[in-house]
């Protein structure tokens, strides 16, 4: 707290607040807030292929197109190129549109494979399409 000079009249305690302390923390507080604020919109690191949930109830022949650390695309545990699945997988959607399919990917397959490998579903016309995870560790 502040004191008068002798001007008033006595010694009275001056009321106002100095705030200049206040100052200094709110820039501070600007300043780191405006450096963590594009960190915080880059994301975190996420390891994708692992979700809980119950497991869905299995049709009796599953489609299941698989990719392996390596890239290699299969169907049913047979290896396909990309270009001659698609062609299978049109001829099954002509036969049954609403048929599930199931992909599985490797955790290490780069995003863009994966993604390509469900536009190439897509075309082939099957739209009920769902991605195999593995269930987390309990601890």
């Amino acid at each position: 707290m502040a004191f008068g000079s002798g001007d008033q009249g006595g010694s009275g305690a001056i009321s106002d607040i100095n705030v200049t302390p206040l100052v200094d923390v709110m820039l501070v507080l600007l300043v780191i807030f405006m450096v963590t604020a594009p960190i915080l919109q880059q994301g975190v690191a996420v390891n994708l292929p692992e979700a809980s949930g119950d497991a869905l109830p299995a049709d009796e022949q599953q489609l299941v197109v698989s990719i392996d650390p390596e890239g290699q695309v299969f169907l049913n545990d047979e290896k396909y190129t990309v270009e001659r699945l698609r062609a299978e997988l049109a001829s099954l959607a002509a036969v049954d549109p609403k048929r599930r399919l199931y992909v599985r990917a490797d955790a290490g397959v780069p995003y863009g494979q994966v993604i390509e490998m469900l536009g190439a579903v897509r075309e082939a016309g099957l739209t009920r399409v769902g991605l195999v995870t593995d269930a987390p560790e309990r601890r």
